[in-house]
């Protein structure tokens, strides 16, 4: 056998033939193949770091996430470890295969290490993974997990010489033909003891490079928990909560991750197709042994990359194939090369709808990935994120909060600056725009330290803006403001200065002054709050502008300043006084300890302000049914804070709630607004999935994202959302929704939509396509609509769509007509317009009407998409 291969294409193929050829010789599973269980809405997270972090960093993201598990799987997987907490050295480390083995049966140890372990490899070192002395003190934990040995191998020379001729695999370079070793022991031993169709009493966990894998029938914080690995550290860490829907589930096979070589993979979604899969990998020689979507598509993973050495952008081609419009926008060359890997590979691509997350070492280059991949309907939710600091992390998760709850962390033991990330973001699955995937690469940079880079599936990189630096002081002022510039404050507020009115004054002081001068700033407010109940009102308000707007903040990170701001809010708040029997107060507050000291309003225009911190996120006692309780006790006005991914905020008010006003801090969780019927909603951040759903009437407005199914069904109510919306915004939406986006969606905008006459009080949507610079601009997007679904079958209403430069086109229609904008559409949208000014700073002229630096008319500038009438579908 040769050290090295040529590998031209007649070597390569004759190789992967021999492969194929040799895992036909492997013990194959009797009986008829069906999935065990099918799965629900999993909860995913996934972070990259250029220093090693500890896996408690990962608790509280799936904390907060754990109601997309039902505790009947949960897993971990970690990439990048550090040898001393192992015992062993660097090179072993880098050199040996670390497997893992779970034990359901400990008696069979003894016998699986003579046969499978002991024969085969040499065993440089071997150690029981340390756990809690008793699984039960893990509240909610049933099942008692397997006992785990960790062994690191490398296979002995004979035996690999032995394997390598009776498989004719001469060609192959050693460390090639050592991972394909390995993987088929691994197969053999969990074959012999443990396929789903037979006994189940011990599995191999991992056996990669410089990675390992736990998993156990709970959650998956329950896994750092038990096999106590809040101070274990690794570059890359992957969790997972399990939801499956059917099947019986007592052993943690079943559980995510699931391994192919040197990577590892966590799921959320299922597809149809399962059973094509598995035939697809039947004719490669592989078969599945645990019977979960997941796992195949790990298989999948691993054919494509380490057999067939497809580079990444072929193997997610492979996975989530480019179709229909975002095919033909492709290079003429790249729609040659896909349209072969689609002939070749179309009947293994999982149908969806799903989302990996995927940690993967590359032992030949020391390379460490952190992958997100999304499937073409989009229908699982998914967020990127960077933070670029003196130490850079990439986080992907199936929501926001989850993020922010992982950075919150974080900057709270001081390993990064700012509990936000500089930048959030979507994946447009099977796009020409992104391909549906971002990978984060840790590479060895100089001195040792890592270097973290993000890239799509063309291998375009995502930048963070340079020139800006986050808070590196404490958030202790060090400076006084000057007396003229409190004094301007104090003078604003007696003037009761609305929020146009402060920002025209703060907006150049924050530009040119130092976090030292932001943090006096704040600190001003909090003093100028304190005077009174007017004065108190008067700095939230100001507060809260400066959180909301974007503006040019010079050289400081927009990440830090909200941190700032959102720790003076949060003290604010917490300053109002507890309300008891004597509530004679304009402001009171409320709390999990106080909340059944709940009263009615002296008047209805007193304000509740109540902290969420430590009611449950959802559930019959949760902060959504708490602040229902609040309006049937009669008070209107209402601040929630501290909220930590609270689901159903603002749901189950009940009918002809005019006069309600809630404001939102911190994460809101899924289904905020949803069936709200006159109420006034403000969410202060991004909002996640299935916003504002069924809503009726009323008013609710993001200071940021929306994520997907935002507004489905919708029957009404004025919408303003400063960022993008997420797949599939409005669809099935009647009424009169008037609904305005700054940014734009992914895909499926409006399909069904049936909102009869815009002009005789049906809906419309109006979709800005800009979005923020880290110097407070709005700037056009590279498409105002990069999607192929705009209005699909839509009936009624109309979409108005700022598109100067006419980048949209009919074949992005299916039922819908470009058609004039004229000055009865202006007058129509152009209040809500002045809404939006007035609500994000977004300028009519400055902004929506200025191209190229020329005002021009607004029909020059939007354009409709109105739907097309039956007869000329017919």
């Amino acid at each position: 056998m040769s050290g090295t291969s040529r590998m031209n294409g007649i070597e390569l193929r004759e190789i992967v033939e021999s492969i194929v050829r040799s895992r036909f010789k492997l013990p194959m599973v009797t009986g008829m193949v069906e999935k065990s269980e099918a799965e629900g809405g999993c909860g995913v997270i996934g972070v990259a770091c250029t220093v090693p972090i500890e896996g408690k960093y990962l608790l509280q993201s799936l904390v907060q996430m754990k109601n997309r598990g039902n505790g009947k799987g949960g897993g971990i997987a970690a990439v990048g470890l550090v040898p001393e907490q192992l015992g062993v050295t660097r090179q072993v480390l880098d050199d040996d295969y670390l497997i893992q083995v779970a034990y359901l049966e400990s008696r069979v140890r003894d016998e699986v290490e003579n046969e499978f372990l002991n024969s085969n490899f040499i065993v440089d070192h071997s150690s029981r993974i340390e756990t809690v002395s008793d699984y039960q003190s893990i509240q909610g934990l049933e099942v008692q997990p397997p006992v785990v040995y960790r062994y690191f191998c490398r296979v002995r020379p004979g035996i690999l010489e032995e394997f390598v001729h009776a498989n004719k695999l001469d060609g192959m370079e050693r460390s090639a033909a050592e991972d394909e070793f390995i993987y088929q022991t691994s197969y053999r031993l969990n074959h012999r003891y443990y396929s789903s169709l037979g006994e189940k009493k011990a599995f191999v966990l991992s056996h990669g490079k410089d990675m390992l894998v736990l998993k156990l029938v709970g959650y998956g914080d329950d896994v750092v928990r038990y096999y106590k690995l809040e101070d274990f550290k690794a570059n890359i860490w992957i969790g997972h909560h399990r939801y499956p829907t059917k099947g019986r589930v007592w052993h943690p096979g079943g559980a995510h991750p699931f391994i192919g070589m040197h990577e590892a993979l966590v799921h959320n979604g299922d597809f149809a197709n399962y059973h094509s899969i598995v035939e697809y990998l039947a004719q490669r020689g592989i078969r599945p042994l645990f019977l979960t979507d997941t796992e195949v598509s790990v298989l999948l993973f691993d054919l494509w990359s380490r057999v067939y050495h497809y580079p990444l952008e072929y193997l997610v081609e492979a996975m989530a194939p480019t179709t229909e419009r975002d095919f033909h926008m492709l290079p003429v060359e790249k729609q040659r090369l896909y349209g072969l890997v689609q002939a070749m590979h179309i009947h293994g691509s999982p149908d969806g709808p799903w989302f990996f997350i995927v940690a993967k070492n590359d032992p030949r280059t020391g390379e460490k990935q952190l992958l997100g991949i999304t499937d073409t309907s989009m229908l699982r939710p998914q967020v990127f994120a960077i933070q670029d600091g003196p130490v850079k992390v990439g986080v992907i998760a199936s929501e926001r909060q989850a993020i922010n709850a992982m950075l919150r962390r974080l900057a709270e033991d001081g390993k990064v600056p700012a509990r936000f990330a500089d930048v959030y973001w979507n994946a447009r699955g099977g796009s020409y725009t992104d391909g549906g995937t971002f990978v984060f690469t840790l590479k060895d940079a100089d001195a040792g330290v890592k270097r973290l880079e993000c890239t799509d599936k063309f291998g375009r990189e995502v930048v963070v803006p340079s020139g800006q630096y986050h808070q590196s002081v404490s958030s202790q002022s060090s400076l006084s403001l000057s007396a003229s510039v409190a004094s301007q404050l104090q003078s604003l507020e007696q003037m009761h200065a609305d929020r146009s009115s402060l920002f025209q004054y703060l907006g150049p002081l924050l530009r040119s002054g130092g976090f030292d001068y932001v943090v006096g700033l704040v600190e001003e407010l909090e003093k100028l709050g304190s005077r009174g109940q007017g004065s108190f009102w008067f700095a939230v308000e100001a507060l809260t502008m400066l959180y909301d707007r974007i503006y040019d903040s010079g050289e400081k990170r927009r990440a830090s300043l909200l941190q700032v701001y959102d720790d003076a809010l949060t003290r604010m708040f917490s300053s109002i006084p507890l309300l008891d029997g004597d509530h004679a107060r304009e402001f009171v507050r409320l709390d999990w300890a106080s909340r059944k000291r709940l009263l009615p309003p002296l008047k209805v225009d007193n304000l509740l302000a109540v902290d969420a911190l430590d009611f449950p996120v959802e559930g019959s006692e949760s902060m959504a049914r708490y602040l229902v309780e609040c309006y049937q006790k009669g008070w209107r006005r209402l601040v929630a804070f501290n909220l930590r991914g609270h689901r159903f905020i603002a749901n189950g008010l009940g009918p002809g709630t005019s006069g309600l006003r809630l404001d939102c801090f911190g994460d809101v969780g899924d289904y905020v607004g949803s069936g709200i019927d006159g109420a006034e909603v403000n969410v202060h951040g991004a909002a996640q999935d299935q916003v504002a759903q069924i809503m009726k009437s009323g008013k609710l407005v993001v200071h940021g994202d929306v994520g997907q199914a935002f507004m489905y069904a919708a029957k009404g109510g004025d919408v303003y959302v400063l960022g993008n919306a997420a797949g599939r915004p409005l669809i099935n939406a009647v009424g009169r929704p008037r609904v305005v986006i700054n940014g734009t969606c992914l895909d499926y905008l409006a399909e069904s939509f049936m909102a009869g006459d815009p002009y005789n009080g049906g809906g419309f949507v109006v979709v800005n396509g800009l979005r923020p610079t880290h110097d407070g601009r709005f700037v056009e997007q590279a498409s105002p609509y990069p999607g192929g679904n705009l209005f699909s079958l839509a009936s009624g209403g109309a979409l108005y769509i700022r598109d100067p430069h006419g980048l949209l086109s009919s074949d992005q229609l299916n039922g819908g007509r470009l058609a004039e904008f004229t000055e009865r559409d202006w007058g129509l949208v152009r209040p809500y317009l002045e809404e939006n000014e007035r609500l994000f700073g977004v300028g009519i002229e400055r902004d929506l009407l200025t191209v190229g630096g020329v005002v021009l008319s607004p029909s020059k500038v939007y354009r409709k998409v109105e739907p097309v009438v039956l007869q000329e579908l017919a």
